[in-house]
C-alpha cells in the first residue's frame, strides 16, 4: 500500500448519503462569492482524542476558508454548540446563521496511539447528509486526516478535485545579496510540517516535483558544474539524475513520470532534450539557432510547451513532443516566459513581462483567453496545483535597497491571492501531487 508507514487509511460510509443533494458552488463562473458553512468542533471519546479533534477541525476551517470559495462562520455564533454523531442537527439553528453546509466529527480511540475519526457533510437547507466517512489513522497523522477531510468536502460541493493534502518544494533564501544561501525545503500546502532537505552548503535551484511520485529533481552546483538530483521524499534516498554543464534549470517531468524534458545549451545554443529515466537516455528534439527553454510537457505528453526568441523576442511556443509542428501561441505585448501546461490539460500558465512589470497569467493551449492573474516588480515560477484550479508563484519586492522574496498563491479568478507564510524568504515552489 502507497502510504507513509505510519498512516494507516480506512474509509466506511456512515449513513447513506444523499447522491442528489443540490448544494454546489460553480467554481468554472470566474469570482464566487464565498459559501458559509459551518465547521463544529469535532469531540473525541477521551480529552486526548478531543484535542486532536478540535485541532481536526481548525485544519479543516483554514483549508476550506483559504481557498476563498467557503466563508466559515464564527464558532461564537453557533447555537447549537454540540453535535451527536447519531442524531440530526437542528438545521433550523443553522438556518438561523445563513449556513449552507454544516460540518461535524468525533475522535475515538482504537488501542496503540490509534484514531477512528469520523465526519459527515450535511446541506443544512435540504437537510440531507452529503458526506459521510471515517478514516483509521495514528494520532500523529491527524493533520493529514484534516487536509483529506477538507478535500472530500470540497470535490462534494465543487464537483472538482481537492489540493489540501498536498506539499510544496521550494528554495528556502537567507543572507545578504552577495552570500546568498538557498536551501531545499519542504512543507505541507499551506505551511505546516516544515522541515530543510539540504544543509545550504551547495547552492540548489529549480525544484520540479514528479506528478506521480512524492519525488523531486532539483539543481545543485558541484564543483561549479550544474547536477541533477533526483529525491524522493518520502525514503529520503538521493540519486543522481545526470550532470549537465549546460543546463540552466532543473529538467520538468512527464505526466506520467517516465520522462524529464530540459534545456541544455551545447556548443553556444540552446535546445530542448528529453531523457528517459529509466535508461538515462537523451534526445535533442529541436535544432534552431535561437534560445529555447524552459520546456513542459503536455498532460497526454504528446505535447511540449516552451519559450523561444526565435521570432525576435521571447515568446511561447507549442510543439509535438517530437520536435514536429512548432507553432507560436502568445501574441500580446510583451515578452513571455516559464510556461508550465495546467494538469487539467486546458491552460497554460507563464510569466509576462511587459510596462516595466512582471505578470503571472495563463492562457489557453492555442493561445487564447489570456488572463493575468498577478503581478509585481518580479513575479516568477508559476506551479500548478493538481487539480489545476490554483497556482503558487514567488514575488520579489524592491523597498529601497531592500528586496524581500516570499511565495504566494492565486486562484483562476485572480482575486483569492494570499501570501504563504514561510519561515524564510523563499522562491521557486513546486506543488506535489495529492500524497498517496
Amino acid at each position: 500500500m502507497k502510504l507513509a508507514v505510519r498512516f494507516l487509511f480506512v474509509a466506511a460510509l456512515l449513513f447513506t448519503t444523499q447522491a442528489f443533494a443540490e448544494l454546489r458552488v460553480d467554481i468554472t463562473q470566474g469570482r464566487v462569492e464565498p459559501m458559509p458553512l459551518a465547521v463544529v468542533e469535532f469531540t473525541g471519546e477521551t480529552e486526548q482524542a478531543a484535542l486532536i479533534g478540535r485541532q481536526i477541525a481548525q485544519v479543516v476551517s483554514a483549508d476550506l476558508e483559504r481557498s476563498g470559495l467557503f466563508r466559515p462562520i464564527d464558532p461564537k455564533a453557533f447555537i447549537q454548540k454540540e453535535l451527536s454523531m447519531t442524531t440530526l442537527p437542528r438545521f433550523g439553528d443553522w438556518r438561523i446563521l445563513n449556513a449552507q453546509a454544516l460540518v461535524q466529527g468525533h475522535a475515538v480511540p482504537t488501542g496503540n496511539g490509534e484514531l477512528s475519526i469520523q465526519f459527515r457533510l450535511w446541506d443544512v437547507s435540504a437537510e440531507v447528509q452529503m458526506v459521510g466517512l471515517a478514516y483509521n489513522t495514528v494520532e500523529d497523522n491527524w493533520r493529514r486526516v484534516a487536509h483529506i477531510i477538507a478535500d472530500t468536502i470540497y470535490q462534494r460541493i465543487t464537483g472538482e478535485t481537492g489540493y489540501f493534502d498536498t506539499r510544496v518544494v521550494y528554495v528556502a533564501e537567507s543572507g545578504p545579496a552577495n552570500r546568498r544561501v538557498k536551501r531545499l525545503a519542504i512543507m505541507d500546502q499551506d505551511g505546516a510540517k516544515h522541515r530543510f532537505l539540504t544543509d545550504g552548503s551547495d547552492l540548489v535551484l529549480t525544484p520540479r516535483f514528479s506528478p506521480t511520485l512524492q519525488e523531486i529533481t532539483y539543481l545543485s552546483y558541484y564543483k561549479n558544474t550544474p547536477r541533477v538530483y533526483l529525491f524522493n521524499i518520502d525514503t529520503g534516498r538521493q540519486s543522481i539524475l545526470g550532470d549537465f554543464p549546460g543546463m540552466t534549470f532543473a529538467p520538468r517531468f512527464s505526466f506520467d513520470g517516465t520522462k524529464v524534458v530540459m534545456s541544455m545549451a551545447r556548443d553556444g545554443n540552446s535546445d530542448i532534450y528529453t531523457m528517459d529515466i529509466a535508461s538515462r537516455q537523451t534526445r535533442r528534439i529541436t535544432n534552431h539557432s535561437s534560445i529555447d527553454t524552459s520546456p513542459s510537457f503536455s498532460p497526454d505528453g504528446t505535447q511540449i510547451a516552451f519559450n523561444s526568441d526565435r521570432g525576435g523576442a521571447q515568446q511561447i511556443y507549442v510543439m509535438d513532443s517530437n520536435g514536429k509542428n512548432v507553432r507560436r501561441i502568445s501574441f500580446g505585448k510583451g515578452r513571455y516566459a516559464t510556461p508550465v501546461w495546467s494538469p487539467r490539460g486546458d491552460l497554460i500558465a507563464f510569466t509576462k513581462m511587459t510596462g516595466g512589470k512582471f505578470y503571472i497569467g495563463v492562457m489557453r493551449t492555442d493561445g487564447s483567453g489570456e488572463r493575468l492573474l498577478a503581478d509585481g516588480y518580479l513575479v516568477e515560477s508559476p506551479t500548478w496545483a493538481p487539480n489545476g484550479r490554483v497556482l503558487m508563484f514567488y514575488r520579489e519586492t524592491l523597498r529601497g535597497e531592500k528586496k524581500t522574496t516570499k511565495l504566494y498563491s492565486v486562484d483562476l479568478t485572480g482575486y483569492n491571492e494570499r501570501e504563504v507564510i514561510t519561515p524564510l524568504e523563499g522562491s521557486d515552489p513546486a506543488w506535489s501531487p495529492l500524497i498517496p
